[in-house]
C-alpha cells in the first residue's frame, strides 16, 4: 500500500525567509474560494518563569484588545469582521497560534491587519481581560479553589517542576500581577520575527502575498536564542487521587513518550492511532464495546522539542474505577508484548492518508500545519508525514509501545468521590504495573 497526500509535495510549497529572519509560507490552492493565514509564534507556558507563569496566554487574551489603529477590542474586532474575517488564537505549551480567513481580495488587507496586530499591540482594557481570564482558570478550581481539572492534574505529575506541567492559563495569583509593562517586555523578547513563522494558503498569487507579508511584519526585529531547559526524567510511578463530588470518577494514565524529532516518533503516532482512531480502535472496542466500562474513551500523544507524553482518559462510576484502569493497563501492556496486527496498522495507514488527503481542501487545517511543521522543523508538508509513517512496520509500533508504556514513566492521576479502600487499590494498580 502506498501512502499519498494527493501531492501537496514539498517542493510545491513556496518558502522565504524575509530580511528580519521572519519565515513565510505560501501555497496556492486554485480550487478553494477563500484564503487562510496562520502566524506560528515560539511563545507558550514552557518557557515562562514560575513568576510569570500563564502570561503567554493573558498576552494572546491582550492581543485581542486592539491596536494603534483600532484601540479597542469592539474596533479591532469589528475591522476583521468588515473584510469578512475574525481572528482567531490559541495558547498551547510551545508555541501560540493567530490565524484568520477571509475572501482573497481582502487577503492583504487581512495580513496587514495580522501584522499591526504583531507589531502595535497597545493592551487596553488590561482589567476587563483580567476578569475574563480568572473566569477561564475557576473553571478548573473546585469551591475552595483547589484544582480539580484532571488533565492539568495529569500534566504536573508527568513533568514536575517544569513549565511543561504547569497550566497554560496560569494562576490567579500570577494573572493578578500583570501590568501592561509586562505584557510589552514579554511581547518584545517573544514575538520576534526569528521566532516567528506566517503561512498562507489559498487561491492565491504567491509573489504578491510574499510582498504583503513582507511590508506587514517588516518591523519585528531578531532577538536572543532561547534556551529551553529540558524537563528531568520521571521517577514512576507516580499517582495523585484528588476527591471531587460528582457522579464518576476521571482517570488520566500518562507516560513519558518520544520527542519531535526522536526516531521513534512516527511510530508512536501509528501506536497512538492504533488505540484510538474511531470507535473500532482497540481502546474504544475493548474498555467501551466489551466491557461497557465507560460512555467513551480516548489517547493523546503530544511531541515536544526535547520530551512527549502519551496519555489515556476516561470516566467510570466510582465503584467501576479500578476495573477501568485494569483495562487501560491491560490495553497498553498488550501492544507492548504483541504489538498491532497487520489489519490495525493497514487501516491506520490509510486513515492517515485520508486525512493528510483532507487537508488539501482546507486551506485553514494546510495553513496550520505547513506553519507548525515550519516552526518545529518537523513534518514539513503532508507529503513528507505520509512518507515517515509509511515507513513504519509492526514491529517498530511494537517497539514505541514497549519504550512508551514503561513503568518509570508512568504517572496516574483520579479526581473523584471514593472511599479510602477504593483509593489504595487503585494506589496500588499503579504500583504494581510492569
Amino acid at each position: 500500500m502506498t501512502i499519498s497526500a494527493n501531492a501537496l509535495t514539498d517542493e510545491a510549497i513556496a518558502r522565504r525567509t524575509l530580511p528580519n529572519g521572519l519565515r513565510a509560507l505560501c501555497v496556492a490552492l486554485p480550487h478553494v474560494h477563500r484564503a487562510a493565514v496562520s502566524v506560528h509564534v515560539q511563545s507558550g507556558s514552557r518557557f515562562e518563569p514560575v513568576m510569570l507563569g500563564g502570561i503567554s496566554h493573558f498576552h494572546e487574551h491582550m492581543l485581542h484588545r486592539g491596536t494603534r489603529t483600532y484601540p479597542t477590542a469592539h474596533t479591532l474586532a469589528l475591522a476583521f469582521e468588515d473584510l469578512g474575517s475574525e481572528l482567531g488564537a490559541a495558547t498551547y505549551v510551545d508555541h501560540t497560534v493567530l490565524s484568520a480567513n477571509s475572501p482573497i481580495e481582502n487577503l492583504g488587507a487581512v495580513i496587514a491587519l495580522l501584522g499591526e496586530l504583531v507589531s502595535a499591540p497597545v493592551f487596553s482594557g488590561i482589567e476587563i481581560e483580567r476578569g475574563i481570564v480568572r473566569e477561564e482558570i475557576l473553571e478548573s478550581l473546585n469551591e475552595k479553589g483547589e484544582p480539580v481539572d484532571a488533565d492539568e492534574l495529569l500534566i504536573a505529575l508527568a513533568f514536575p517542576e517544569h513549565g511543561l506541567g504547569r497550566p497554560i492559563t496560569g494562576t490567579i495569583e500570577a494573572v493578578e500581577r500583570f501590568d501592561v509593562p509586562t505584557l510589552h517586555t514579554f511581547h518584545r523578547e517573544n514575538y520576534r520575527a526569528d521566532s516567528m513563522v506566517v503561512s498562507v494558503v489559498g487561491p492565491i498569487d504567491v509573489n504578491q502575498t510574499f510582498d504583503a507579508v513582507e511590508r506587514a511584519f517588516a518591523s519585528l526585529t531578531r532577538g536572543t536564542p532561547r534556551v529551553d531547559i529540558a524537563p528531568a526524567e520521571l521517577a514512576g510511578p507516580v499517582f495523585r487521587y484528588v476527591n471531587d463530588v460528582g457522579s464518576q470518577t476521571a482517570l488520566r494514565v500518562a507516560f513519558r513518550a518520544p520527542s519531535e524529532r526522536d526516531p521513534l516518533e512516527p511510530a508512536t503516532e501509528l501506536l497512538l492511532r492504533t488505540l484510538d482512531d474511531g470507535m473500532s480502535t482497540r481502546l474504544y472496542h475493548e474498555v467501551c464495546d466489551e466491557r461497557g466500562l465507560a460512555y467513551d474513551v480516548s489517547a493523546t500523544y503530544e511531541a515536544f522539542g526535547d520530551s512527549g507524553m502519551f496519555s489515556l482518559a476516561g470516566e467510570a462510576a466510582h465503584g467501576s474505577a479500578e476495573k477501568l484502569l485494569t483495562a487501560l493497563f491491560g490495553v497498553a501492556s498488550d501492544l507492548g508484548q504483541q504489538g498491532p496486527s497487520a489489519a490495525e496498522l493497514d487501516k491506520a495507514k490509510r486513515r492517515f492518508a485520508w486525512q493528510m488527503r483532507a487537508v488539501l481542501d482546507d486551506p485553514a487545517e494546510l495553513a496550520a500545519f505547513l506553519g507548525l511543521g515550519e516552526l518545529t522543523a518537523v513534518a514539513r508538508s503532508p507529503e513528507a508525514r505520509s512518507r515517515e509513517l509509511e515507513a513504519v512496520r509492526a514491529e517498530d509500533v511494537q517497539a514505541a509501545a514497549r519504550r512508551v508504556f514503561a513503568v518509570s514513566g508512568l504517572a496516574v492521576a483520579a479526581v473523584g468521590d471514593l472511599r479510602a479502600n477504593q483509593q489504595k487499590a487503585l494506589e496500588r494498580l499503579v504500583r504494581s504495573f510492569r
